[in-house]
């Protein structure tokens, strides 16, 4: 997998961030409708420590990309972005969160729960065995179950996903072993939300209705935060909005609108 990919024409303006932390490749969908009308790169982070990703994330833009950009990061990619943005706020004209974690811990706990509650229960006790196995990295098995694991949470995720509309995903269970303790401390500390206040461009929030991350966690505390903050809801729409059958067209809209 490159590096970086790129779609339509340079200059390259945009930058879409995959989540995970791990999960390449994830986001190209969201990178190859928005190439249609301007330059985009899609970096495949692997640095494995959240002040490595930022400034690995500096290294892809600077190389590849025509600063001011305008980050459009999904998942971990909107904490990234955010991280980004307050690190270096000159060099983001834009930040777009698609499908944020929540920003305040308070309203993380039951993510898992809602997860799980949508799954048949043979696939608990499935996606229970593959958290088991990833508890034991550095094998094949483990990277295995990470993989499968994420295909069952994609499924939860869902409100009513198209078929094969997924994109491919390069999973990297260390990269989610090493970055994501880090990013859950930032959230826990408080240190995640008050990076906002030295973010200088508009935030832009695309969210689902029926994504367990709640959208609560994100509105409430950046509205907090973020002078020039507009938050916009998804309706029948799960994590991954390009994927939903009643969710992509207004989601695209609303992702075009946003970065233009």
């Amino acid at each position: 997998m490159a590096a970086v990919r790129r779609y339509g024409e340079p200059p390259f303006t945009v930058a879409v961030l995959h989540g995970g932390p791990g999960a390449r490749g994830e986001a190209a969908p969201v990178a190859r409708e928005l190439g249609r009308r301007r330059g985009v790169i899609e970096p495949m982070q692997q640095a494995a420590s959240v002040e490595g990703e930022i400034l690995e994330l500096e290294g892809f833009l600077e190389t590849h990309a025509r600063l001011p950009v305008t980050l459009v990061g999904f998942s971990w990619g909107a904490w990234l972005g955010w991280l980004f943005a307050a690190r270096f706020p000159s060099r983001v004209r834009k930040l777009v969160l698609v499908s944020s974690g929540p920003f305040d811990a308070s309203y993380a706990a039951g993510i898992s729960e809602v997860r799980f509650s949508r799954l048949t229960p043979d696939e608990q006790i499935e996606a229970g065995r593959l958290m088991d196995a990833t508890d034991r990295p550095g094998t094949g098995e483990a990277e295995a179950a990470f993989a499968r694991l994420g295909c069952l949470l994609e499924r939860a995720d869902a409100f009513d996903p198209m078929p094969e509309a997924a994109a491919p995903v390069d999973y990297r269970l260390e990269l989610f072993q090493r970055v994501w303790p880090e990013a859950a401390e930032l959230r826990r500390s408080g240190s995640l939300l008050e990076q906002g206040e030295r973010i200088a461009c508009p935030v832009i929030a695309i969210h689902g209705d029926h994504d367990p991350h709640p959208a609560e966690g994100v509105r409430a505390p950046l509205s907090r935060v973020i002078a020039d903050f507009r938050f916009i809801l998804l309706e029948r729409c799960g994590h991954r909005p390009w994927i939903e059958r009643h969710a992509r067209d207004a989601f695209f809209s609303a992702l075009e609108a946003s970065v233009s």
